[in-house]
């Protein structure tokens, strides 16, 4: 008997859930319950549960991801956290990179550390860059150390050592010294969380670590005493942003690996559909209540890093913001989506976002209280949201509420009938989110026409036919419970875990002996986290970050098997092929680095069947006909309305029509014609020009 699965996500704005049951997935999507997430939770499991017939004990497995870490970062909501760092390094987490990422701007603002300075204890020891003891660590330092804690009453401890990745003794140290002055302090030591070379972004990820802990570890054991009490004892396993599944053991010591758990699941449902349907090059497209969040997939698979910044002071700005080294799926976030709020600024300028109302008060239009014009205000003025189907008509839009706020703050500022400000609401928000893209590709070397998008997401199936206009995109999937992607991407998710190690030598120096050595013990420490949540057959996936001697960064590099018999060769050949696509070239003769190793263990991802190419059928029925907004003309028209619901396999329509079902709307524009295809995706393409 299938086992079944329960997948929760909570958002800034929604929390989705999915249970998946083997022959059917339920879904449900509740607002997001800011003062304890767990409420929300436990309110859309009801629901799901109810609707699937399913009690407690028939939980096998339960799945779940969250922005409780994120938010605690932005919000600076987290622990009284000090950091105890090599003397005379106290300020590096400060200084940062010392660069200005916007040379211009004389009043340059970046996201303050989270560890203020009078927080920053220096201890007198220093280890080389090879490993060597250059200076003991002095006990009498540590001990001043020690008491300043105690008097500063913290509450988590970041340890965090110049060099201690090659040579973590000294954290080792100071952290059993911490633990007995201060045993009920959190500790996290940056030989732990981010073993590898760069100063400034270990110390940085380690505060970052420190910071959410308490809060994080609260949250997961209060979600589970929780879970336990209403009757669900199957394990609990944390999306991470590197897009596995880990114990919440694990969680709970490196939460800031949770920062895009969200995302990474939405990506992965990406992933997935394009290997099924045969898309080479994809664009996965992610707009809920509070963000929007957009990757690349090639191949059937999304682009991985290792940099992440989080709470940028200049949304595209790279440097902004707060840098953590953690493994991620690369992808561009930004405050987009269904809460983004509307406003008008001294120049008569019309913005839209990053700051959103959220679930608390929400839109206008969820009369919660709300009084500011966000993009779901519009989106219900322009007839993309009708009342009586939003959320299953859980929560009842309320159309005079939206059309005060716009009217008031952007209609009347800008002297535009309703219409045409939320028109312009609209186009904005767009065009941020296409220009976000645009960019995240560039800085790539790649490019977003002729790619296949994958829309999912309570808003982007809203947004998507006029973000492809702008990106030069033809053809649009709307998968399956598109309205809860994100949760359905954890179904599909592998337990894993990675390991990162810095070890720096060139490529024709190569110490093959050395570096396997080093990859067995990345294996083993990897093996001890996945081999806890798993008994199934792991795969492993070695990679080294190279580049050519004088540059500044590295890129990642796909390593041979330790047995091969031209390692060394054979890493050169791939840093040439890898370093070509990206850079559209090679530099002859030049020397190569090798700055980390990283080794990831897991399970396979599920096995997935091909879907063939949606068949056309049958002409779909229309359930009724709408007023609805098309951005092409400018201008009202008449649109046929379905439910997704009714739809099946070979099912085809032609645009302009509105596409509603409980968790999301799609709106179809008039050149886009859509077929649903043998899972159930609906498939939009755009009609060809004559």
């Amino acid at each position: 008997m299938t086992p079944v699965r329960i997948a929760a996500d909570i958002g800034g704005t929604f929390t989705d859930l999915v249970l998946d049951d083997g022959a059917r997935q339920h879904t449900a999507k509740v607002l997001t319950s800011y003062s304890d997430p767990a409420d929300a939770v436990l309110q859309g499991l009801g629901q799901v549960m109810a609707s699937a017939g399913c009690a407690p004990e028939a939980l096998g497995l339960f799945l779940h991801g969250t922005t409780l870490a994120t938010n605690a970062l932005i919000e600076r909501r987290g622990a009284v956290t000090a950091l105890l760092t090599t003397e005379g390094h106290r300020d590096a987490v400060e200084m940062a990179f010392e660069n200005r990422f916007e040379q211009y701007d004389i009043n340059i603002d970046r996201p303050a550390p989270l560890v203020p300075r009078r927080l920053r204890i220096p201890v007198r020891e220093r280890i080389a860059a090879d490993g060597g003891v250059l200076k003991p660590l002095d006990e009498t330092s540590l001990n001043h150390a020690l008491g300043a804690l105690e008097e500063r009453q913290v509450e988590s401890v970041a340890i965090g050592f110049l060099h201690a990745y090659r040579n973590p003794e000294h954290e080792q140290r100071t952290a059993a010294a911490v633990r007995e002055r201060l045993p009920s302090a959190s500790i996290t030591l940056s030989s732990e969380v981010c073993p590898e070379i760069r100063e400034y972004e270990r110390l940085s990820t380690t505060c970052a670590n420190a910071y959410v802990q308490p809060l994080m570890a609260a949250y997961l054991d209060s979600l589970q005493r929780q879970l336990r009490a209403a009757g669900i004892q199957c394990p609990l396993l944390l999306m991470t942003s590197g897009g596995g599944l880990t114990d919440i053991a694990t969680a709970g010591r490196f939460p800031i690996r949770l920062v895009e758990s969200g995302p990474a699941g939405g990506a992965l449902l990406a992933q997935t559909i394009a290997r099924q349907s045969g898309y080479g090059r994809a664009l996965s497209f992610d707009m809920g209540g509070t963000t929007a969040k957009i990757c690349l997939i090639d191949d059937a698979e999304p682009l991985l890093s290792r940099a992440f910044e989080v709470d940028r002071a200049y949304r595209f700005k790279k440097g902004s913001g707060l840098p953590v080294r953690i493994p991620v799926i690369e992808m561009v976030e930004i405050g987009a989506g269904g809460g983004s709020i509307a406003a008008v600024d001294n120049l008569g300028r019309l913005a839209v976002g990053p700051a959103s109302a959220g679930s608390e008060p929400g839109p206008a239009a969820y009369g919660r209280g709300g009084a500011l014009p966000t993009v779901t205000d519009a989106d219900t003025l322009l007839g993309r949201l009708r009342p009586e189907f939003f959320a299953g008509g859980a929560i009842k839009l309320d159309t005079d509420a939206s059309r005060c706020a716009i009217d008031g703050d952007v209609a009347a500022p800008l002297q535009l009938d309703t219409l045409a400000a939320a028109a312009g609401i609209s186009e904005v928000i767009d065009e941020n989110m296409a220009a976000a893209a645009r960019a995240h590709a560039v800085e790539w070397g790649k490019d977003t026409g002729g790619r296949t998008l994958i829309a999912y997401g309570g808003a982007a199936p809203l947004h998507a036919c006029r973000v492809a206009d702008k990106l030069r995109i033809d053809r649009i999937l709307i998968p399956k419970g598109a309205g809860v992607g994100s949760a359905l991407g954890f179904l599909l998710a592998p337990i894993s875990f990675e390991v990162v190690r810095s070890r720096f030598m060139t490529l024709s120096g190569l110490r093959l002996a050395e570096i396997r050595q080093l990859i067995d013990e990345m294996r083993t420490e990897a093996a001890a986290v996945v081999e806890a949540a798993t008994d199934q057959p792991l795969k492993e996936t070695t990679r080294a970050y190279m580049r050519y001697a004088g540059q500044g960064f590295e890129i990642a590099v796909n390593a041979p098997p330790q047995d091969a018999d031209d390692f060394t060769g054979q890493l050169g050949d791939a840093f040439a092929a890898a370093y070509r696509a990206l850079y559209g070239r090679t530099i002859p003769g030049q020397e190569i680095e090798i700055l980390s190793w990283t080794l990831a263990l897991g399970t396979a991802p599920l096995a997935q069947e091909p879907v063939p190419a949606p068949q056309r059928l049958r002409q779909a029925t229309p359930d009724g006909g709408v007023e609805l907004f098309d951005a092409a003309p400018g201008d009202v028209g008449e649109a046929a309305l379905y439910h997704r619901g009714k739809f099946r396999p070979g099912d085809h329509f032609d645009g302009p029509a509105l596409v509603v079902e409980d968790q999301t709307t799609t709106v179809v524009g008039a050149d886009f014609s859509g077929v649903v295809n043998a899972q159930g995706h609906l498939i939009l393409e755009r009609a060809a020009n004559d």
